[in-house]
């Protein structure tokens, strides 16, 4: 397909740029899709402002991406035009110790979309072989739109977290961080069965509460009155898991004063690089036999299960999506996530500025 599309670039730390593109040429083996809607993650704005993964420039970020197969290349197989796909970022290598063991989000040669390859912050997206057959790309439920389909990658990996760490029935969770991930761990630990769900946030306190957790607190609180709270309402013992789901290491150690004994603390999602060293008081650890882990990304069958849990209605992807803004808007976007006006923030690449 010959022609010019839009995309918004980054250039450099704090600087993106909206540029004239050539649509890039559909590859032997691949698949040129049109985008329809692109999330912007939050993973997205702390890139944003410290940079991609190895000091990657002049790429298209964005990896919640949603659109339409428009070309197919002579080699390609599976998908064909017309077909509506979903995307997620990972490619893993398919030879490594961990992908050997199907831990493909555990790649010791882990690329992603938006990063070493370029994103969905465009009107177009090119898909080599190797993304398709290493990478996430699933049909869209029919009836499903675009935007909730891109949504699904956010879903992904709060539900491979929660089904890792075995949330279960009669639980009590608590959740650190109120944006939409926090948001997804509540809706998604209700479904599960926890018993009591305990929110803490700053800034999405309001929205936070239409999801309706048992109790929610404000972080900006002293630690010692929020541990406080947490053992009051659990006779003292702590919860069962504390999932922290903020890109701060500052919560770590409240986590692990808010759990029980035999308790799981889960790291969930990055910090940045400049701050990333977590002190621990290790006797916690050690005389309270406390489980503490990370979680990052989602098994191979992670992107299908998610667009499943938007079709049947485990989650509501319209109770996160409120906002909508042009690649002309996206550093707007971002400001809107930063500054706790909106859950998530839909690109849409074909709405004018």
């Amino acid at each position: 397909m010959k022609g010019i599309m839009n995309a918004a670039v980054f250039k450099d730390i704090g600087h993106m740029e909206i540029e004239k593109r050539p649509i890039p040429d559909c590859p032997a083996d691949g698949v040129l899709i049109k985008i329809y809607a692109c999330g912007i993650c939050g993973s997205d704005v702390r890139n944003f402002h410290n940079g991609l993964k190895d000091g990657i420039l002049d790429q298209i970020m964005g990896h919640e991406i949603a659109g339409e197969v428009v070309e197919t290349g002579e080699q390609a197989e599976v998908f064909h035009t017309g077909q509506r796909v979903a995307l997620a970022p990972d490619v893993s290598c398919g030879s490594c110790w961990y992908c050997k063991r199907g831990l493909v989000n555990l790649c010791e040669h882990h690329k992603m979309l938006g990063t070493h390859y370029p994103g969905g912050y465009a009107q177009y997206i090119a898909l080599p072989g190797e993304v398709l057959k290493r990478g996430f790309v699933e049909l869209i439920p029919e009836g499903m739109s675009y935007e909730h389909a891109a949504f699904a990658e956010t879903c992904s990996a709060v539900l491979a977290c929660q089904e890792r760490n075995q949330v279960s029935l009669g639980e009590t969770v608590v959740i650190i961080g109120d944006g939409p991930v926090g948001c997804l761990h509540c809706e998604v630990a209700r479904s599960r069965g926890a018993a009591q769900i305990i929110m803490i946030g700053r800034d999405k306190l309001d929205m936070a509460a239409s999801f309706q957790p048992d109790l929610l607190l404000d972080g900006a609180r002293c630690s010692e009155e929020l541990v406080d709270e947490v053992r009051s309402r659990t006779g003292n013992r702590g919860a069962d898991i504390v999932i922290c789901a903020v890109p701060s290491v500052m919560v770590h150690q409240e986590a692990l004063e808010m759990v029980r004994k035999r308790g799981r603390v889960v790291i969930y999602g990055g910090v940045p690089k400049h701050n990333e060293i977590s002190n621990l008081n290790s006797n916690l650890i050690h005389y309270g036999e406390i489980t503490l882990t990370g979680a990052f990304s989602y098994p191979a069958s992670g992107l299908y299960d998610a667009l499943s849990a938007l079709e049947n209605g485990h989650i509501h992807a319209e109770k996160y999506i409120n906002a909508k803004v042009s690649l002309y808007d996206v550093v707007k976007g971002m400001d809107m996530i930063t500054k706790g006006q909106a859950l998530k923030v839909m690109i849409d690449p074909w709405l004018e500025p």
